[in-house]
């Protein structure tokens, strides 16, 4: 049979006991279908990244399914129906992982988030409170003699004679004079 992950999201409102009476709710009917769940995560309170049906928060749960692709159709269904659930997502996975979900891990269990992070804690050299932008990291002593050479501009450089530009129209052509 196909492998599938299924989150829910239930309402802000019901307790935790709800929580786990809508998991044994659809576990029922993904066995009545000839499925089983294989593994249930109940991630908690969390808040959501936007409003839905005038919820900010919302009961997490992740179930890994051992089912046929009608049964989920059906359990889809019914919680299309229920008002409990907010919203759901079903996908299909080649295997299931072993180890809890990166929701259930701590902070340091999963690892930096980043290549050049060892400790997890680190923070990157331009955001640390010590480092200074470049012009305060330079002496004061050293800004003067870096403007001098700018300021006076050698004579060598500067043109002779200004050529006129190919686009700029002749302001001294006999035309004109008249």
């Amino acid at each position: 049979m196909p492998l599938y992950e299924h989150v829910f999201i239930a309402r802000q409102d019901i307790s935790g006991t709800q929580v786990d009476q809508l998991i044994e709710t659809f576990t029922g009917v993904v066995e009545t279908g000839g499925g089983k769940v294989v593994a249930s995560e109940s991630w908690g309170l969390r808040n959501l990244a936007y409003r839905i049906k005038k919820n900010r928060k919302g009961h997490y749960v992740m179930m890994n399914l051992d089912v046929p692709s009608d049964v989920v159709l059906e359990l889809e269904r019914q919680q299309r129906i229920h008002d409990d659930v907010l919203r759901y997502l079903t996908l299909r996975v080649d295997e299931h992982e072993e180890a809890p979900s990166v929701m259930m891990q701590g902070r340091k269990e999963r690892g930096p988030r980043r290549e050049d992070e060892e400790d997890g804690d680190s923070k990157p050299a331009a955001a640390s409170e010590d480092a200074k932008p470049a012009a305060e990291a330079a002496p004061a002593d050293a800004a003067p003699a870096a403007e001098a050479p700018a300021t006076e501009a050698p004579a060598a450089d500067a043109p002779a004679t200004e050529a006129p530009d190919a686009d700029a129209p002749a302001a001294a052509s006999e035309g004109e004079k008249e």
